[in-house]
């Protein structure tokens, strides 16, 4: 069954939400471990926890909060932002991370990622930041070049990348809809699980995603529809059935 993943994002210790890769100014909650307990009894099976401040930057700046979720709840954590490089990777998995992001250095250091992929497995995830088909890096501020999604899954693939988290910039925190197009377009590559993630609004769009379980999407990250109460966890979940 597909995952209903609830997203933290963490700004200097809060938990935030920005919109489309810029901060709105809007706190949720200044007890960002509190949450991950919230999530966890409502039944959430794991969570998404990025460090904004750390993807700005390069360096993680809420990792020790990250790290304190994650030996706080019985769920895998997952963590990223502005993970960067393998001495970080190891501190975040030795200290009960169940997985590891990476999405800027894996484009700009190509052995680097061959490395820790190796060395990680499924421990390891990349995320990849899409909008207009081409792929986003230093928290959505730049252009990884001229590199297109689908062309950069296909590379990851090679790698031995199992697993990606895809996404959508402009859909990210304007709770108007997943862009279906681009999830379907990236799904085609076969032999990598997809998470998708970005403008999840509405039980509705729950159920299309879950048409695309069968192409290999493999979990939902949900940030705002939860924090503003366009649905429960719970009834996102009963809708997976």
């Amino acid at each position: 069954m597909i995952l209903i993943i609830p997203a933290i994002d963490l700004k200097e210790g809060k938990v935030v939400r920005f919109v489309q890769g810029k901060y709105d100014k809007k706190v949720y909650s200044h007890q960002p471990v509190q949450v991950a307990k919230h999530w966890q009894k409502l039944g959430a099976r794991m969570l998404h926890v990025v460090d904004l401040d750390g993807a700005m930057t390069g360096k993680p700046k809420n990792m020790d909060i990250a790290i304190k979720i994650a030996q706080e709840v019985k769920i895998p954590v997952e963590f990223g932002g502005g993970v960067r490089s393998e001495a970080v990777i190891e501190k975040l998995l030795n200290a009960g991370v169940a997985r590891v992001i990476v999405s800027t250095k894996a484009l700009e250091d190509e052995n680097f990622l061959k490395r820790v992929v190796r060395k990680y497995a499924d421990k390891l995830i990349v995320s990849i930041d899409e909008q207009n088909g081409k792929v986003f890096i230093k928290g959505w501020r730049a252009a990884a070049g001229k590199i297109e999604t689908a062309k950069f899954l296909e590379k990851l693939k090679g790698m031995g990348v199992k697993e990606v988290i895809h996404t959508a910039i402009s859909r990210d925190g304007t709770l108007k809809g997943p862009n279906i197009g681009a999830i379907k377009k990236i799904l085609k590559v076969k032999g990598i699980s997809v998470i998708a993630s970005g403008g999840i609004a509405s039980l509705a769009d729950i159920e299309r995603l879950k048409l695309l379980e069968k192409y290999g999407l493999k979990g939902i990250i949900v940030g705002k529809a939860l924090y503003e109460g366009r649905f429960t966890l719970g009834e996102a979940l009963k809708r997976l059935g």
